[in-house]
């Protein structure tokens, strides 16, 4: 048990340090990007729609997610995690270098390149470690907890941010992001989940293997093409079990949503109220320490009491209702006074992760969550072909009627799509896990 917990103690700290890198960017980018693209203006339709085809391309990390988290199954979560978290050096040092223009384009050309691989990934290998660490009852908490030091990583980034310039911001990002990589080789153990695990049968179809002396079948001996999931092994992981299909959906939709405000929010308050890099960095503060106090404090009490299927429900409401209210907002005191809403929001992710996990065995963890963060990652692709021209064309004159918060709107009405489908998770009437197994074994 104290191993495991060092253990943990380590991937948290990665997890932070990854974190605390990443976020630590976000409230200068905007700024940087409309002085590079359109110096001296409050709208910038370029920037809107370059924000958005660089989600587009992300159909690289809706392929790589499930390779990755396949891989990390074979391989181990350690040596998975030094690619992604490598590469994402990269990007931030180019703008450490300098914010002008053609150093900006490079940024944006690396950052979109190495995003498919990185985006999305350490999350997804961390939440594999954790569920090879953690039992089914505590999992839910311990996703909780996991997501809490995110948005601890995203406070003291935000906070930090708040008081360094654009060029230096970019110079502590590329230095902590090495601290990273540096720390989780030294420190963080090796997580290879045990194949020969009697309790858990797995779902997709074991490949061919090396066969050991004892008879086992060493599937890490084999070429890597060999161990990736195909189509058909994915699509028969989501058709698995009916709560896997739906949780499937819902985190389609919740990322459909997730995906839009990312390429709306800043944009849509900077042209309605004018907001500036030292605003939204205060907006996303009072946010992160909300997000934090609640994951790290509040769910883990709620999560036994309450279940992780209501949690998800009560947090996609929740943030629904958040939509709707950024979408009316009459004052620059609004989008403050609506990050008390995160107290709940926050429960949506770790929820719908748990949910998942719990549907397959030991030796698909990473399948599992690689599928699904492909399955977001293809929402994040398609949500700013739908919402950033909306938002541009909402902010511009000519809109066909005034309603600036409409695409935020819109964000509310996915979100309550997302709401209704995961009321169904576990309802419907299901065959046994044994079963599913027994026919992919026959396949």
């Amino acid at each position: 048990m104290e191993k495991k917990v060092k253990a943990l103690s380590h991937l948290y700290v990665t997890v932070f340090l990854s974190g605390f890198a990443s976020f630590i960017v976000v409230p200068a980018i905007t700024d940087v990007t409309m002085s590079a693209l359109c110096p001296g203006t409050d709208e910038c339709s370029l920037a809107i729609y370059l924000s958005g085809f660089q989600q587009v391309i992300g159909v690289g990390t809706a392929l790589m997610m499930p390779l990755i988290g396949n891989l990390s199954d074979q391989y181990g979560r350690k040596s998975l995690l030094t690619l992604p978290m490598t590469l994402s050096i990269i990007p931030f040092a180019v703008l450490a270098c300098s914010t002008a223009t053609n150093y900006f384009y490079a940024y944006y050309t690396l950052r979109t390149l190495t995003a498919m691989i990185s985006e999305g990934s350490i999350n997804c290998l961390a939440l594999a470690y954790l569920a090879d660490n953690i039992s089914d009852t505590q999992r839910a908490s311990a996703f909780g907890i996991l997501a809490g030091i995110s948005s601890g990583a995203f406070v003291f980034a935000t906070l930090a941010a708040r008081f360094l310039s654009a060029g230096s911001t970019f110079q502590v990002a590329t230095f902590v992001s090495m601290l990273a990589v540096v720390y989780m080789r030294i420190f963080l153990e090796e997580s290879i989940p045990d194949r020969n695990d009697s309790m858990t049968q797995p779902i997709l179809k074991e490949t061919e293997g090396v066969i050991q002396k004892d008879g086992n079948v060493d599937t890490r001996k084999m070429p890597v093409f060999k161990t990736i999931p195909s189509l058909k092994d994915i699509i028969r992981l989501i058709k698995s079990s009916p709560s896997f299909s739906q949780a499937a959906i819902v985190a389609f939709f919740q990322s459909l949503a997730e995906g839009g405000m990312i390429c709306s929010i800043m944009y849509y308050l900077k042209a309605r109220f004018h907001f500036n890099k030292n605003q939204f960095a205060d907006l996303m503060l009072i946010a992160g320490i909300i997000s934090t106090v609640s994951q790290l404090f509040i769910m883990p009490l709620l999560v036994s009491p309450i279940g992780d299927g209501r949690l998800l429900s009560i947090g996609l409401l929740v943030s629904c209702l958040n939509s709707i209210f950024n979408s009316l907002a009459w004052s620059a005191w609004v989008p403050y006074a609506t990050t008390a809403l995160s107290i709940v929001m926050v429960f949506t992710t770790p929820s719908l992760r748990s949910i998942i996990s719990k549907q397959v065995g030991t030796t698909e963890q990473g399948k599992a969550q690689g599928c699904i963060s492909g399955v977001t990652s293809l929402a994040n692709i398609i949500a700013p072909l739908i919402f950033s021209p909306l938002t541009a064309l909402f902010l511009s004159e000519e809109a066909p009627f005034h309603f600036p918060g409409f695409s935020i709107l819109c964000i509310a009405i996915t979100l309550m799509i997302a709401f209704i489908q995961s009321l169904t998770i576990g309802k419907t009437p299901s065959n046994s896990r044994d079963e599913n197994c027994s026919n992919s074994m026959e396949v």
